[in-house]
């Protein structure tokens, strides 16, 4: 008996050793500051769900400056690391489609009905396209209202000519032709340091901004447009051979909190950062510039022939862009009416 009790606790033993052995960590590379709500919402909740989903057959660990925003593609691609995210105007010249959710629409809508919007527009139109080539797209992701950082105030766009702005490609390149400032192209971190340099007089990004990249202590005027002067378009991704290698039970389980889940996840995230930069730029006294009616009319104006242009580069990828703009904007309105995400369902240490 007591050399089946010794036999009985050695299988087990082993046993555990074997499951321990098989369980697979997915490494993500992440970017921006640790204080992110990328890096405090999002992966720490989708890190959750995979556990649980995956019975704890696959964990997540989160490793920061693997490489700058513009090279995660690459890292990924290059299975340096397992899983990261993307903001496709960093990579100019490949990512054409992912300026459809970026265009000015001079309507307010949530980030998460964009995102779940953007996701189902990317399975149904962008998915064959292969912008995303060399890597397996899990998410999709829409940024909140661009809006304008600025050392001065303005009162006229007139005003913005010739400026030296933060950009970051994509549509913001667009905009910034189209307003005659001189575009700096800078990955977000490098933004605050470079505004304290002089080198630039202000910056195009998201109101998460003014707190995750603290420009509200640098950039004291915030000019706004309804709907945003621009969105942002990001992606997440997964290198194809981590993908590939794991079981098929794994990769249902993941593709269950992944998708439009991990989409509308992220989403919501920029709603909730977005109010807090807010708040965070008004305790320092920061100043939101609105600007008069006809400005306003002005830009959209400016703005007008943007759709149009994305519909024709859409169409030189095999697309159809009026097809796909439409359908977009189906899904939004849809996504809109639909149950989103509360506090309750995600990892924030600071709900």
């Amino acid at each position: 008996m007591h050399k089946l009790a010794t036999l009985t606790t050695l299988t087990a033993l082993s046993l555990g050793v074997f499951h321990s052995a098989a369980a697979t960590e997915l490494t993500v590379s992440t970017w921006a500051g640790p204080n992110h709500g990328v890096n405090t919402i999002v992966w720490p909740t989708w890190a959750s769900w995979v556990e649980e989903a995956t019975e704890g057959r696959v964990s997540v660990n989160v490793v920061h400056d693997m490489g700058p925003p513009n090279a995660q593609m690459e890292l990924i691609a290059d299975g340096v690391a397992d899983v990261t995210w993307l903001f496709h105007g960093l990579m100019p010249g490949r990512f054409e489609l992912t300026k459809l959710p970026e265009l000015p629409t001079f309507e307010d809508f949530s980030s998460e009905a964009a995102s779940v919007a953007y996701w189902r527009t990317h399975n149904e139109y962008f998915a064959d396209a292969g912008e995303h080539r060399g890597v397996e797209v899990i998410g999709v992701g829409v940024h909140g209202p661009g809006s304008m950082f600025l050392n001065q105030s303005i009162g006229s766009l007139d005003d913005l000519r010739g400026k030296r702005v933060r950009i970051g490609g994509g549509v913001m390149g667009d905009i910034s032709s189209a307003l005659a400032l001189t575009g700096v192209a800078l990955p977000p971190a490098s933004t605050y340091e470079a505004a304290t340099q002089g080198v630039i007089d202000g910056a195009m990004l998201t109101l998460e901004g003014l707190r995750s990249f603290r420009l509200a202590e640098v950039l004291p005027y915030t000019v706004q447009m309804p709907g945003g002067f621009y969105r942002g378009s990001f992606s997440l991704v997964m290198n194809p051979d981590t993908w590939a290698s794991l079981s098929e039970e794994d990769r249902e389980a993941i593709e269950s909190v992944s998708g439009e889940k991990l989409s509308r996840l992220f989403g919501y995230m920029m709603d909730v950062v977005d109010v807090r930069g807010i708040e965070f730029a008004e305790q320092r006294g920061n100043t939101f510039v609105e600007l008069p009616a006809e400005e306003i009319e002005r830009f959209q104006q400016m703005a007008a022939d943007l759709p149009g242009e994305w519909m024709e580069a859409a169409g030189a990828k095999g697309v159809d862009g009026e097809a796909a703009h439409t359908y977009f904007f189906e899904q939004l309105d849809a996504a809109q009416g639909e149950e989103g995400l509360s506090a309750e369902d995600v990892i924030d240490p600071e709900a």
